[in-house]
This record gives C-alpha cells, sequence and structure tokens, in this order.
C-alpha cells in the first residue's frame, strides 16, 4: 500500500467515524479542511467500493510511465536527485518528452521512489570535535544585517560586523547604518582589537566583497586598504573556502545569538545608541553569561587569553584619505551613485569644473581643488533623487552686509538708502538677500534719477519689498521714456488747401435708393 493510499484510508474512515458520533457534514467539512462535496461522496460509498476505487486508481495509467525506467536508473545512480533535476534531464535525453508541469514530474518521481523503494538520501557531511585552541591563537570575524523595527512601524536595515576570540568566546559588534565598506571594515577592527586590549594571531574570516577582490585556487587577493592594514598589525589571516560556514561556526553561532537575542523586536533609534545598547549587551549577557559549550562565563576565561594576546597600540598615524574629482554639472549639481548633490550658485565655472568628495560616516563632503570644504549632504541610499540645500539656490559670493553696501552706494541720498534697506532686513530677514538681489537687478536697467525717484516714491508710500520696488522702477523708466519721446506735428487743413475750406461733402439724395428698391 502506498503513502497516499494509507492517507485515503485514513481520510475515509475518520470521515465515517465523526458521521456516527453525530456530526452534521458541514462540522466535519470545517474539522478536516475537506470540502463538504467530498464529505458527502465518501459516506455514500462503502468500504469495498473504496478499496475498488483505490485498486483502480493505482492500476491507472500515468502519462510519465513511459519514462518509468529512465527514471529508476537515474534515482538508483544517484538518490539524491531533485525532481527539479530529474525533470530537466527527461527533457534533455528525450525529444518528443511532453510538455507537463512541474508538479506532475514531481508525484511520479515520488510515486517511483516509492514504488521501487529508493528513498531520498541527502549528502551529508561528517563532522568531528575540535581541540580546544590555545589562548590567544585564534579569532574568527563575520558580518550580518538585519531589519530592524522602528517607533513608526517602518524598517530600517542594519549592518554590524562580529569577531569572538576562539578560546574564551569572548565578543565583540558593532553596528553602521549603511553597508560595510573596506575603510568601515579596518575600523571595526580596529574598535574589535582595542575592546580586547590585544590582537590574536590569526583571524578567519569568510570570503566577503570588503576583504577579498578574488580568489583563485586559494591565492587570495585582498583590497589595498585590508592588505595595508594587515601588514601594519601584522596578524595572519585565515579564508574559508567558498560556501562553507561551518569553518568558522563560532562566529556564525555569534551572527545567531545578535540576530535573536539582542536585535529581536528591538526599537532603533539612531547608530550611536544602538552601539552603546550592543555593548552593554556584551557585558550582561553576551560575555557574562556561561557558555553553552564550555559552561564557563566569556568574561572570566578572557582574563586568562588576555595575557595572551599581543599588545594594540592604537594606530596614531592616519593615512590621509585620496579624494576623487567629479565634474560639476552646468545646473550646479555632480552625480554620485545613482543620485545628484547641489553644490552653491556659482560653483560651476564652465565645462571641466571639477570637485573632490570625501564619503564619511553616511556623510558626502565636497571640496574644492584646493581641499577647501564648499558643503556636506547626508548619503542617499535610494536611486534618482537630487539631494539639494535651499541655500545653494542663493548667491552666497558676497555677505548680505556687503550687498546692503552696494546698494546704497547705487543711490544720492545714501542715508535714505540704508533707513529703507535696514527696514527691508528687520521685516523680511529670512529673504533680505533674495530682496536685496530683485533690487540690485532693477537698478542695473535705470539711471541714478529714477533710482531716486523710486526710492523716495517706495519710502514715502512704506513699500517694503523687492518686487514692488522693481514695478515702481519700471513706471517710472516708462514715464521717462513717453516724456522724452518726439511729437508728430499735425499741419491744419486750411493751411494746406485754403480754396477748399470750407466746402461742404457732396451728399447722396435717398429718393434714388428708394426708386432703385421698389423697382
Amino acid at each position: 500500500m502506498t503513502k497516499k493510499d494509507l492517507n485515503n484510508w485514513t481520510m475515509y474512515h475518520e470521515i465515517h467515524r465523526l458521521n456516527r458520533m453525530g456530526f452534521s457534514i458541514a462540522r466535519i467539512a470545517r474539522y478536516l479542511v475537506v470540502d463538504p462535496r467530498t464529505i458527502t461522496r465518501y459516506l455514500k460509498i462503502s468500504e469495498d467500493d473504496f478499496e475498488q476505487r483505490l485498486v483502480v486508481l493505482s492500476q491507472r495509467k500515468k502519462i510519465l510511465d513511459t519514462y518509468e525506467c529512465f527514471v529508476k536508473e537515474k534515482l538508483s545512480e544517484f538518490p539524491d536527485t531533485s525532481s527539479a533535476q530529474i525533470h530537466d534531464w527527461l527533457k534533455e535525453e528525450h525529444d518528443c518528452f511532453p510538455e507537463v508541469s512541474s508538479r506532475t514530474v514531481y508525484n511520479y518521481v515520488a510515486f517511483i521512489r516509492q514504488k521501487h523503494n529508493i528513498p531520498h538520501l541527502p549528502v551529508t557531511r561528517e563532522y568531528f570535535p575540535i581541540a580546544e585552541l590555545p589562548y590567544g591563537k585564534q579569532s574568527q570575524a563575520d558580518f550580518g544585517e538585519y531589519n530592524m523595527r522602528l517607533q513608526n512601524g517602518k524598517r530600517k536595515k542594519v549592518y554590524f560586523f562580529a569577531m569572538v576570540l576562539s578560546r574564551s568566546r569572548m565578543k565583540f559588534i558593532w553596528f553602521l547604518d549603511r553597508p560595510f565598506t573596506s575603510e568601515a571594515v579596518v575600523g571595526s577592527h580596529e574598535k574589535a582589537f582595542g575592546f580586547f586590549e590585544g590582537i590574536p594571531e590569526i583571524v578567519v574570516y569568510d570570503q566577503d566583497r570588503t576583504i577579498i577582490v578574488d580568489e583563485n585556487l586559494g591565492d587570495i587577493i585582498l583590497t589595498a586598504i585590508f592588505k595595508q592594514y594587515t601588514k601594519t598589525r601584522n596578524f595572519q589571516l585565515h579564508f574559508c573556502r567558498k560556501s562553507d560556514p561551518q569553518s568558522k561556526g563560532k562566529v556564525e553561532n555569534v551572527i545567531q545569538y545578535v540576530k535573536k537575542n539582542f536585535l529581536y523586536n528591538r526599537v532603533y533609534h539612531d547608530i550611536e545608541t544602538l552601539n552603546e545598547q550592543a555593548i552593554a549587551w556584551l557585558a550582561r549577557t553576551a560575555n557574562h553569561l556561561p557558555h553553552n559549550y564550555t559552561k564557563k562565563s566569556p568574561i572570566e576565561e578572557f582574563i586568562v587569553e588576555k595575557e595572551q594576546l599581543r599588545p594594540f597600540i592604537p594606530l596614531t598615524i592616519k593615512n590621509e584619505k585620496k579624494m576623487k574629482e567629479y565634474y560639476v554639472r552646468k545646473n550646479n549639481v555632480i552625480a554620485y551613485k545613482g543620485n545628484f548633490y547641489t553644490l552653491p550658485m556659482g560653483s560651476y565655472q564652465g565645462p571641466g569644473t571639477k570637485v573632490l568628495i570625501n564619503c564619511e560616516e553616511g556623510m558626502i563632503f565636497i571640496f574644492n581643488l584646493n581641499k577647501n570644504q564648499i558643503c556636506s549632504h547626508p548619503i542617499s541610499h535610494e536611486k534618482g533623487k537630487t539631494i539639494s540645500n535651499t541655500n545653494h539656490k542663493r548667491d552666497n559670493s558676497h555677505k548680505l552686509q556687503d550687498m546692503l553696501e552696494s546698494l546704497v552706494n547705487s543711490f544720492t541720498n545714501k542715508e535714505l538708502a540704508k533707513e529703507y534697506l535696514m527696514e527691508i532686513k528687520l521685516q523680511w530677514p529670512r529673504y533680505a538677500r533674495g530682496h536685496f538681489q530683485v533690487i540690485q537687478k532693477s537698478l542695473s536697467s535705470v539711471n541714478k534719477n529714477i533710482a531716486d525717484k523710486t526710492l523716495e516714491f517706495c519710502h514715502e508710500n512704506k513699500i517694503v519689498h523687492g518686487h514692488e520696488f522693481e514695478q515702481v522702477s519700471n513706471v517710472l523708466k516708462d514715464e521717462q521714456l513717453d516724456s522724452t519721446k518726439p511729437q508728430e506735428y499735425i499741419k491744419p487743413l486750411g493751411e494746406t488747401c485754403p480754396k477748399d475750406f470750407g466746402h461742404a461733402p457732396q451728399a447722396s439724395n435717398i429718393e434714388d435708393y428708394e426708386n432703385i428698391i421698389n423697382k
């Protein structure tokens, strides 16, 4: 009897048992999660008829029976083969293989396994316990990431670095709110060695892209920054083979421990708070409680291991980070990793204008070629965004006071001009620069006489606005143009044609029109 037949018999007897107990068809259907029509059909059929039905179904010809020998041969030779692989082999070896669903192949493979007793035997790897390493000999490092909850219900992904001393199981973790770079990896190592107050002889790693550029049959090529750091700190590196996390099982357990014990259901506020909470968690839990395998507290074992670590002296010489050059576009922006970041107005000085950028702690810092900082922005992890600063749309080439003094010199009555401009500054403190720019633009198209008249008119009528000042200036400019425009001389008719002066124009007789219409 196949497993499917056994399940059908179990269902049949359970339906009849519940029916004998007095349960309705609807209640049996809800209890067994079966369609009520199925319950009705099972109650109408006798046990002998049901058995005969199962026999007929088992002997029913299957659409893939033609390929039974092929499937049996492959499963016998490779018991761990999946049904998806069998499906691909069938299509590869038989050109006339019919179009069937993957579920059909799965059911048929299961049928062949049961019929010919070919169980699925996954490939297993044998493990042996490893003797404890000497104190100070080795540590293991790895990276993890986790989606934390925010107070508003949304999610925030955080990234963390973990290192554990293999003998004492003393742990260290450090979080970032952005993916790790080679510079951040070096910084995390420094924090870890500072936390342990020493450096182990060997550090075991996975083949992470922030550490390794490429790997060719064991020949590891490190990133330039990490390679320089390992030379400075002089510790040995051991890299696990690809897809072999068991080689660094201690730190793999730490990664899961952090996710399931420390981060689970914790609310994210900011990265500084999270790191403070992590250090406190290490002290009270991860490094305090007895380890499940050694049955010893990591902090107590660390007292012994600390003496075997090589001395740690914080790096005092920090190499100057080389900044990359980026072209400034004509709309005063730079393109960086799929987003646009604005620069102050006037930064673009024609084709070929360049700036230098430096990225640290989630910020992008923009410098001119003399390495003087121009501005900074928070780095966006989205794409196609324009990250701007409203101040960048203003002309900051001159200070506000310089603009005011420049405008005062444009008028004859400098005291009145200063009083008027100061009144604008007081009434519009946040937008004074914009008002001054509009006034400066309007004065560039008029003479000093119109400028003085505009100032007097606005002051007398309490007009304290840049655009209204500009409108008054335009009106006075148009009036001046009208007053200076020469008028055309009109000659009197009597002077040109004296003989026609006083003659009446010829008029038609209305009777002539009436006669034409009445005809």
